[in-house]
């Protein structure tokens, strides 16, 4: 049964009423941005995912592409503009939260960005990524930056409490001023091949979340199984994911390469199919500068420059900012600092 769906179906009065905030574009065609469709189980049942091919993939992906000195330098900036600088810990604090937003304001010491030359840039991360409780405190210490808040709820980590609880709790994150949500998704439904119960849990979250982005975060170390991902990945973008991401951080296994090229190649078919841009996050071990570079190159490779922005791509980190700072300073300087000169917060 052919289920594809013409872009013109979708995309063209949309990406009119709803244009991205730069022009992205996918083999020349320009997209827009998404929205909910109707549930498609053709296209979640039609899923196939090669997992040795993946696996050969994502292993050549490391050593495929190397950026050294100043294009280095000019692509550690871009993770940085990319980044949601994150705090959620059971320890944490207003007056912590208020020192991340400060890091948030001024990634790079002052002495760095000069000697980089960038001292003229408005160099900032993409958000700031802290528990419902802390988004009014956020929000305060962010005020006329134009970093967005982002707040994780619906009961993150593990989203077992009950659907109405988890969607007030979203309607108050917004109301408190929260600019993007991040939802975790019920991964029973996943097991259970559940794509109804899915779809509309993600599609209430979307309502709940008003203005705000939805980030809907898959649980990948959880769902056992590539094909998984791919199918949870697809029903969260029809259902009107803004973003999908790999993990919450709190999974033994979280953002890898093999899941996260299953769920970038499934948003560039779901771009060619409806003309809609989805944007993608991988959260949770990503610790190294070196780290950033793979995923920036994989998303270069696999979707184009027009996804290495911050409307599309996005790094959950905590302590990735610091090792950034350090490779920033041995190009400037020739020496690596330690790394307590470059707390987070």
């Amino acid at each position: 049964m052919e289920t594809r769906i013409e872009a013109s179906q979708y995309s063209a009065e949309h990406r009119r009423r709803n244009p991205l905030p730069q022009p992205v574009t996918l083999y020349g065609r320009e997209l827009a941005s998404n929205q909910r469709i109707p549930l498609n189980l053709d296209w979640v049942e039609e899923v196939r995912v090669n997992t040795s091919a993946v696996e050969r993939r994502a292993a050549t992906l490391p050593t495929r592409r190397s950026v050294k000195k100043e294009w280095q330098a000019a692509w550690l900036l871009r993770a940085i503009a990319c980044m949601d600088l994150t705090t959620l810990s059971g320890d944490d604090t207003a007056e912590r939260v208020r020192r991340l937003c400060a890091k948030a304001r001024r990634p790079l010491q002052d002495h760095l960005l000069k000697a980089l030359g960038g001292q003229d840039l408005p160099l900032h991360v993409g958000a700031v990524c802290v528990y419902h409780a802390f988004v009014e405190t956020a929000v305060k210490a962010l005020e006329g930056s134009g970093i967005p808040v982002a707040a994780v709820s619906a009961g993150f980590p593990a989203g077992l409490s009950p659907l109405e609880t988890r969607v007030t709790e979203v309607r108050r994150s917004v109301e408190s001023g929260a600019g993007e949500i991040d939802i975790v998704i019920t991964r029973a439904h996943v097991f259970n091949g559940e794509w109804n119960a899915l779809y509309d849990e993600v599609a209430a979250f979307k309502q709940a979340c008003g203005p705000a982005h939805l980030k809907v975060i898959l649980g990948t170390g959880d769902l056992l199984t590539l094909r998984n991902v791919a199918r949870a990945s697809w029903v969260a973008m029809m259902a009107g994911a803004d973003f999908i991401k790999t993990s919450t951080g709190k999974e033994p296994v979280n953002a890898t390469l093999p899941v996260s090229l299953v769920m970038i190649r499934a948003l560039r078919e779901y771009a060619e199919r409806t003309g809609m841009a989805v944007g993608f996050k991988p959260a949770g071990g990503i610790k190294t500068a070196k780290q950033s570079l793979d995923w920036l190159a994989t998303i270069k490779d696999e979707l184009g420059r027009s996804w290495l922005e911050p409307s599309l791509f996005r790094f959950g980190a905590s302590s990735l900012l610091a090792d950034i700072e350090r490779q920033l300073e041995h190009f400037v300087t020739g020496r690596y600092s330690a790394a307590y000169r470059h707390p987070i917060a």
